[in-house]
């Protein structure tokens, strides 16, 4: 079993997700790897036992660039977690990456979940988010928390060219 606490919240994988076990620990080195199916060569997110547009059980963790862009995001402005009370705002984001980009179809694509994060890591400030939406391009960082287990999260890629005005949902 693996344990942690990221921000007062109690983090455990046990012994039997030996997906998630893999996967965390593969963030946890610092390196961003999915299953890809050995049937129809599609790449998914989560892990899981089998492919979701085949059904084949059998895959190869590959390593994936984790960059991409904003699909769509949400902004948290009460804490449910109380560990995160005194961070709110934060931002969730849904990323397109870069990989298998419009594949299996024109309107799927490979999206993963994570917090939006400043540089060192830690979550975003409120002038960052205000500078973040749909469209803005991100790239991955981890989160150490314990051995075996790193949380992945997403910064804004300065090395990218970044839109101009992102969208953003209207603000009340």
């Amino acid at each position: 079993m693996v344990i942690g606490d990221y921000l007062g919240m109690s983090l455990s994988i046990s012994d039997m997700d030996t997906e998630n076990l893999t996967y965390f620990g593969y963030c946890s080195d610092g390196e961003f790897r999915l299953q890809k199916c050995l049937d129809c060569g599609f790449i998914r997110y989560p892990p899981g036992t089998a492919c979701p547009w085949c059904s084949n059980r059998t895959f190869e963790w590959v390593v994936v660039e984790g960059q991409g862009e904003v699909h769509s995001y949400g902004e948290v402005h009460h804490a449910v977690q109380k560990g995160f009370g005194e961070k709110v705002p934060y931002m969730i984001l849904v990323v397109d990456l870069d990989t298998q980009k419009g594949e299996p179809t024109e309107y799927e694509a490979l999206r993963v979940v994570g917090n939006l994060v400043d540089e060192k890591g830690s979550l975003a400030s409120p002038t960052l988010i205000k500078n973040v939406g749909i469209g803005s391009r991100v790239r991955m960082v981890f989160n150490k928390v314990s051995d075996g287990l790193a949380l992945p999260f997403w910064a804004l890629d300065e090395n990218r060219e970044q839109p101009t005005t992102p969208w953003r949902y209207p603000e009340e």
